[in-house]
């Protein structure tokens, strides 16, 4: 409590440049009611020369000289007022005036200077306050928004394409020779697996190209020692996935082209179903639907639910909206001439998958989703890599925004993947991941110093609303709903992780920083999830 005064007189030396003498105790009318701790802090206040002041019994008569303490209640105004008009009171006064003290004493230099200093942070932690209240109001708008956006388009995407029925006559349909690139280095614990999948493919006229990127160990023996004349084996020196592909690209001898990466495992069926959206002219590249196979752990668990409820939902939202921002390089679609229109595959970003999608949206290009195209490929399982993986996807995401941004002011399919991706991704995938830590952070706050249970339901509230859209986006991709039970800590430690990483990034890209290619140790585990959870099939195929 005396801490209190003392702050109280800084705060006096600062704003007025003096100081009080006398001191009443909080809570105490009459000296008899002064116990205990008060007690002992009135004797505090005492040693440090205040002058303690408290109110005289009500019993006591006016003349014999009184100390009255009146509050701001109806009550004390009449008690004033009875006192004014008695006539046996000879004069009123001040306790300062009564005892004859001085009532203001000049302060310290220092304790002028600690008083503005206290002042000063007082109005930054009120202006900070607010500041938080204004962010975590357009946080929780934005995150909820979010939710409301995706659950709304994915049903609208679900609707739209349940109006399709396999052999209608507007239905396209092609059944071509397709090549598919498949861009390696060092992935000996997986290539086998990968190419036995894409061998074993529903879609039986296809050309495998292997680009071995200067691999160190054995993936360009597994590769040509497949055994299937469908499997091409290309060697070059290390020089990146981009070059790799666009090397693959030269030696692609069909119109339609799948990349996949070297770590991916395929259904039987997904390469077949991944070119039929092609059989459209508009088309340029077509999305595949990505799982995570080796989910075995908690840190891959998380992974899972992020691909099936953030990027698998957004994707089905993106389709609605026509401004699909990335094809996944694990599985993706492509025309051989669309992508030589735009130059081959960029060496200009980290994300050379979003470089490439996004330069197809600008060059007139249409990019679907095709979500019943499975592919099970192989996550983190250590933070470390985890970090590394996602700091450059960030990054290299971000490059793709800024090389790409001209887009908002084009026309026609140019124009609606910028005005709507473009925003889409600044506002959610930027900006949301810069605020949302205020949400948590503010929710502790409050648990520690308001309302505990109005903090923890507004948090809990809005973990339900994700429960919910989390539950219907495992339902839209044929996965069991029991994976939910981990996403109140994904939310508190996995989700944290993933804003430092959105944080990272902008500030290396703001500071000019350059990043190097970050390559994650595979360990053969994509296939794991083989013959389990298959996607929505009530939706047929486009």
């Amino acid at each position: 409590m005396f801490d209190g005064v003392r702050y109280v007189q800084s705060a006096l030396a600062g704003a007025t440049g003096e100081r009080t003498q006398l001191l009443r105790m909080p809570r105490t009318t009459s000296p008899d009611t002064l116990c205990g701790r008060e007690w002992q802090a009135a004797r505090r206040a005492a040693g440090y020369g205040y002058v303690l002041v408290a109110a005289d019994k009500g019993s006591r008569r006016p003349a014999q000289g009184i100390v009255r303490q009146l509050s701001q209640t109806e009550s004390a105004y009449q008690e004033a007022r009875r006192l004014l008009k008695n006539g046996a009171v000879e004069r009123f006064t001040t306790v300062s005036d009564g005892l004859g003290l001085v009532p203001y004493a000049s302060p310290s230099l220092v304790e002028r200077w600690l008083g503005r200093g206290l002042i000063r942070v007082t109005g930054l932690g009120q202006v900070f306050s607010t500041a938080m209240i204004w962010i975590l109001g357009v946080a929780g708008g934005l995150g909820v928004l979010r939710l409301l956006l995706l659950a709304l388009f994915a049903r609208a995407h679900v609707r739209r394409l349940e109006r399709f029925r396999t052999g209608a006559p507007w239905m396209r349909e092609t059944s071509g020779p397709v090549t598919v690139l498949v861009p390696a280095y060092n992935e000996e614990a997986g290539i086998g697996s990968t190419l036995r999948s894409l061998l074993d493919s529903t879609h039986r006229q296809l050309q495998v190209v292997v680009i071995d990127d200067g691999s160190t160990d054995r993936t360009a023996d597994i590769a040509e020692n497949m055994g299937d004349a469908r499997v091409e084996v290309v060697r070059q020196v290390n020089a990146g996935k981009a070059a790799a592909l666009n090397h693959g690209l030269a030696h692609a001898r069909y119109d339609i082209v799948v990349m996949v990466d070297a770590d991916t495992v395929f259904e039987p069926d997904a390469v077949e179903r991944i070119v039929q959206p092609l059989a459209h002219p508009a088309v340029g590249a077509v999305s595949g639907n990505t799982k995570v196979g080796n989910r075995r752990h908690l840190l891959a668990r998380w992974q899972h639910l992020e691909y099936v409820f953030g990027f698998n939902l957004d994707r089905r939202m993106f389709e609605v909206l026509e401004c699909m921002p990335t094809v996944p390089g694990a599985i993706g679609a492509f025309r051989r001439d669309a992508v030589i229109g735009v130059g081959g595959i960029s060496e200009d970003t980290l994300a050379e998958d979003t470089d490439l999608t996004m330069a197809l949206w600008r060059s007139g290009w249409r990019v679907l989703y095709e979500e019943s195209a499975v592919a099970w490929t192989e996550v983190p399982t250590s933070l470390r890599q985890l970090w590394r993986q996602r700091y450059r996807w960030c990054y290299g995401t971000l490059q793709a925004m800024w090389k790409h941004r001209g887009a908002v002011f084009g026309t026609g399919p140019a124009g609606r993947f910028g005005r709507r991706g473009l925003t889409y991704l600044a506002l959610f995938q930027v900006a949301l991941p810069l605020l949302a830590p205020v949400i948590d952070v503010y929710a502790l706050y409050g648990v520690l110093f308001r309302d505990p249970w109005e903090s923890a339901a507004v948090w809990f509230a809005f973990l339900g609303v994700q429960i919910v859209c989390s539950g219907y986006a495992l339902r839209l991709d044929g996965e069991p709903v029991r994976a939910l039970w981990s996403m109140p800590f994904q939310i508190v430690v996995y989700r944290q992780l993933m804003y430092l990483v959105v944080i990272q990034s902008l500030v290396a890209l703001l500071l000019g920083s350059r990043l190097r290619w970050q390559r994650m140790k595979r360990s053969g585990t994509a296939a794991e999830q083989i013959g389990g959870p298959v996607p929505y099939r009530s939706v047929p195929m486009r």
